[in-house]
């Protein structure tokens, strides 16, 4: 079962406005006082921006110098791995996209590039966002992005998602029309259910197929998760895998630890079978869907 909170060190803001940033012990960065403060300020912008109305403009970050070359690291280690690796369509709109490989882009910059191509924009979050909202947003096409960085001790590393993660993975992801409306349509099935187990349901089918999902194509294991794509080591992993064909209800009852490699994935036949059968469970799923789920995986 998907448990976001596992995924976001908390964020917590104190009575005078104070905002501070819980990284777990053996954080990169647990140790390192200038990049806990980097992390704090960088949550308090995006609080000060939900706090406001909603047409203030996205925060704009100045990232350090070791933050940019965390990005030149990061696009220049998976390049290579994106090509032998990733989906056609991925590829693709690596070219569509264009984002700069030499410095951060700001989430207003990706946001231009986007809606020109699906009408996605970037939102920021300071950390965890509800799984309603965020998966809600999606049917409006606002995809909700932290701003932070990874630590620079580990520029390949990260056990949350960070700006790469949201920007690399899930950008390229929402730059490709038909990956777009799946996940467009996601959205609307979370706005749909009313209960916490179909809410659970999206979640759990976003995360084997958006976030980690593989297809095949002229008879290769591709990739095409935003989760897959933006992880230097998981990358090279993931052909590895209990690899499965597509199966909705299985998907949405299986186990499984979101804090490790992922040892079972399912794989599309090809992206029309992915749009065809994810896409359309999004847009006609409901909690009568999630109770039939839950009774096969228990009969």
């Amino acid at each position: 079962m998907f448990e976001e909170a596992q995924l976001y060190s908390p964020v917590t803001q104190d009575s005078d406005g104070a905002v501070t940033v819980h990284l777990a012990d053996d954080h990169p960065g647990v140790a390192d006082p200038v990049y806990r403060a980097r992390r704090a300020a960088i949550a308090a912008a995006a609080l000060a921006w939900e706090a406001g109305p909603p047409t203030a403009p996205v925060p704009h970050i100045d990232y350090t110098e070791d933050e940019q070359e965390v990005w030149r690291t990061v696009c220049r280690e998976l390049a290579p791995k994106h090509e032998r690796y990733a989906c056609r369509a991925f590829r693709d709109a690596l070219v569509a996209l264009d984002l700069p490989r030499d410095h951060i882009p700001q989430l207003a910059e990706v946001t231009a590039r986007l809606q020109a191509l699906s009408g996605f924009r970037y939102v920021p979050a300071a950390g965890i966002v509800p799984l309603g909202d965020f998966y809600g947003a999606l049917a409006d096409r606002r995809f909700h992005s932290t701003q932070y960085v990874r630590h620079h001790a580990a520029p390949l590393y990260t056990p949350e998602p960070d700006l790469v993660h949201e920007v690399i993975g899930h950008g390229h992801l929402l730059a490709d029309p038909r990956l777009a409306e799946v996940n467009r349509l996601a959205g609307e099935a979370a706005r749909r259910v009313r209960t916490p187990e179909g809410l659970q349901m999206v979640a759990d089918i976003f995360w084997f197929t958006i976030e980690f999902g593989v297809l095949f194509e002229d008879g290769e294991l591709r990739a095409y998760g935003a989760g897959l794509l933006s992880s230097y080591g998981e990358i090279e992993e993931f052909r590895a895998a209990d690899v499965r064909p597509l199966d909705l209800a299985a998907m949405a009852t299986i186990d499984y630890d979101i804090t490790h490699y992922q040892p079972v994935l399912f794989a599309a036949a090809s992206m029309d079978h992915l749009v065809d059968t994810v896409g359309g469970f999004f847009a006609t799923c409901d909690d009568a869907t999630a109770e039939r789920f839950a009774a096969t995986a228990h009969a």
